[in-house]
């Protein structure tokens, strides 16, 4: 499975891996929700999942597909080479990590290490790296915000109104409100655009 909100790079990507012959693309999303219902119903062995996707982003995408779907290997295709993303997707339970930039022989190669059941990440970061950065602090996974609430957050500075985030996780919009309040309090903000800069700065949510 494919998820990348860019057409383009989508369409790319699937053709690169379908001229393979013993790969097969069984669907594409353009959103994490999207991601999230098509694997449920396709269970695909591998999924290669942007880090910026809308909705649900990447570390949060993988954190649901994880626990829905155990055996699937998690690919992280993306541009962001930020340590504290990289060891979010991580801890997530993505076993594979290929910037954009690299070439396609990196990806790849991910995708049949990860067939194998084995963990593959391109010259932007070596295992070394990755080990010594799990078994240290990040900022990025300090937070004390429930996955839930890490969902509102990326709605809400993604500009959904309450309404529109309740449709989406198929709450009322009394919990999103209860939510929305408890992350407030947690991290001690007071306004939305607070909040939108929290998201930001924290690879909740893209600029």
């Amino acid at each position: 499975m494919i998820a990348d909100d860019h057409d383009i790079l989508r369409r790319g990507v699937r053709m690169l891996i379908e001229a393979r012959g013993d790969l097969r693309v069984v669907a594409e999303a353009s959103t994490g929700r999207e991601a999230l219902a098509l694997a449920l119903e396709t269970k695909p062995d591998i999924a290669i999942i942007d880090y910026a996707l809308p909705e649900l982003n990447g570390r949060d995408l993988t954190v649901a597909l994880k626990k829905e779907l155990p055996k699937l290997e998690v690919l992280i295709y993306t541009i962001h080479n930020r340590e504290e993303a990289i060891v979010e997707v991580l801890q997530a339970g993505a076993r594979a990590f290929v910037l954009k930039s690299d070439t396609e022989r990196h990806l790849l190669a991910a995708i049949d290490a990860l067939s194998l059941r084995r963990p593959y990440f391109s010259g932007a970061i070596s295992e070394a790296l990755v080990d010594q950065l799990l078994r240290g602090k990040s900022k990025a996974t300090l937070t004390a915000l429930t996955d839930r609430e890490r969902q509102v957050v990326q709605l809400v500075a993604e500009g959904k109104l309450n309404k529109q985030i309740a449709d989406i996780l198929e709450i009322s919009i009394k919990t999103v409100e209860t939510h929305r309040t408890s992350v407030m309090q947690k991290l001690n903000l007071r306004t939305t655009a607070e909040l939108v800069r929290y998201a930001i700065r924290n690879n909740i949510a893209e600029a």
